[in-house]
């Protein structure tokens, strides 16, 4: 009997649910093993060779254990730096996530884009040369967020978050300009959909938030194909934690909706860095 595709889907935290939402709604047929990389998150606490060294360190050991089909990388900041080195380690097709620029571009009427990222995905050169290709004629700000991944990560274990926090965060990404404003916001960090109802309630002036989850999914079954309707769909669909497993009935409950059944600990400590 033919087996399902096992779909490895990666993140330093819970953001990559996201876009594992969009593939499973995509190929609900096939196995999901969700990694978040908790013993190093942020990634945004380690710099490009720390960060090199951590996610090569631990697809070794997922690879070796479970043999995927395919593996998304949903994290813009691991994507820019670790993708080429994985492609050329591995002989399964990776998908990666980039700000999704010219997307955006393509819809701004007012020509006034922002790219809400984390501050190392701001400062990578691929961002820019983004911006350059696919933002002809736009004026792009790049706004570096510290703390918006976090405060998703709090929101989804259930914790208070601060409604002014979050307004302080996105409050640089709209810019006025010679009777324009900002009509597109770029989310370039996965973790950054999670907290959609705070930006719609909190934003200074209505935008559209570009979400590259569809996009991403798209790719998946571009290079894996289409559902086989004759298989039933799977229920395999497991997260493991490179550090603790987080306890609580609301994770739980929270994981559930995503459609994970089963969450384990991989034991991958972070380490010296």
């Amino acid at each position: 009997m033919q087996q399902p595709p096992l779909i490895l889907v990666f993140d330093s935290g819970f953001g990559g649910l996201t876009v594992l939402r969009e593939v499973m709604r995509a190929r609900p047929d096939a196995d999901y093993i969700y990694i978040a990389d908790s013993a190093a998150f942020p990634y945004g606490n380690l710099s490009e060779e720390q960060l090199l060294a951590r996610v090569l360190n631990v697809f070794e050991r997922l690879m070796g254990q479970y043999n995927p089909t395919i593996a998304v990388i949903a994290c813009n900041t691991a994507s820019t730096i670790v993708l080429p080195h994985l492609r050329g380690r591995y002989n399964i097709p990776f998908v990666g996530t980039v700000p999704a620029i010219k997307p955006a571009a393509q819809l701004s009427k007012s020509r006034l884009i922002s790219v809400l990222a984390t501050p190392g995905t701001v400062k990578n050169d691929y961002t820019k040369d983004l911006v350059e290709q696919f933002a002809e004629g736009c004026a792009v700000h790049l706004v570096g967020s510290k703390l918006l991944a976090s405060i998703a990560e709090a929101k989804l274990k259930g914790e208070q978050i601060s409604d002014q926090d979050i307004l302080t965060e996105i409050r640089p990404c709209f810019v006025e300009a010679h009777g324009k404003r900002t009509d597109q916001i770029v989310l370039a960090c996965t973790h950054y959909p999670l907290l959609l109802d705070e930006f719609h309630r909190l934003a200074p002036w209505e935008v559209n938030y570009v979400d590259p989850a569809p996009a991403i999914a798209r790719r998946v079954t571009g290079l894996i194909g289409e559902q086989d309707e004759t298989m039933p769909q799977s229920h395999k669909r497991s997260m493991l934690f490179t550090g603790a497993k987080p306890k609580g009935h609301d994770v739980i409950e929270m994981l559930a909706k995503f459609g994970i059944d089963a969450v384990y600990s991989l034991d991958i400590p972070l380490g010296p860095i």
